[in-house]
């Protein structure tokens, strides 16, 4: 009974890994979608500040 309980422990520590991962992965995904979307909004209006600021913060989220 102990090797199963022990078993399910891991499974459950697992499992929620996992879906920290997964959801990480979702959030980073929306930012960058976003980042990008603002990046082409500041290069259609010619704010190139603002284009550089964000691809400084586009390429700290990929690295």
């Amino acid at each position: 009974m102990f090797r199963i309980d022990q078993m399910k422990i891991q499974y459950e520590a697992m499992l929620g890994l996992t879906a920290e991962m997964i959801l990480d992965d979702a959030i980073r995904s929306y930012q960058r979608q976003k980042l990008q979307q603002a990046i082409d909004e500041s290069l259609a209006t010619g704010n190139e500040e603002q284009f550089y600021e964000l691809t400084k913060k586009l390429q700290q989220l990929e690295s």
